[in-house]
């Protein structure tokens, strides 16, 4: 599956759909975000189940603001409407399935109930 260029007016819907959402948080002129955009696509096309997102941060600066994007790239995870990962850094690819394989195995009850009782 192709990546889905994310913006303010499709970013809650895409993720907070069922599933998991990797978002790249990129720009044109950042030289690791153009290494890293061929590695993130490579893993939309092998991973199909899984939504990957980019957001152009210089076209998309109010969400790059709220998410406190200050170095880019930045990856974030986003699992059932939970952001459970967020990073900035370009991955090597074994890093990035690395990631996505944690990301799939985690025990989303047990997420949610940390996430409750640091809340409180």
């Amino acid at each position: 599956m192709a990546t889905v260029e994310l913006t303010t007016e499709n970013f809650t819907d895409v993720v907070n759909a069922p599933g998991t959402v990797f978002v790249d948080f990129w720009a044109e002129w950042c030289g690791p975000c153009r290494q890293f955009g061929p590695v993130f696509e490579q893993a939309a096309e092998r991973h199909g189940d899984i939504t990957f997102g980019k957001v152009d941060t210089e076209a998309e600066q109010e969400l790059a603001a709220k998410f406190d994007i200050r170095s880019i790239p930045t990856i974030m995870a986003v699992r059932e409407g939970v952001i459970v990962f967020s990073q900035p850094g370009a991955l090597p690819e074994s890093a990035l399935e690395s990631l996505i394989d944690q990301v799939e195995k985690l025990d989303m009850d047990d997420v949610r109930k940390q996430l409750a009782a640091h809340n409180h």
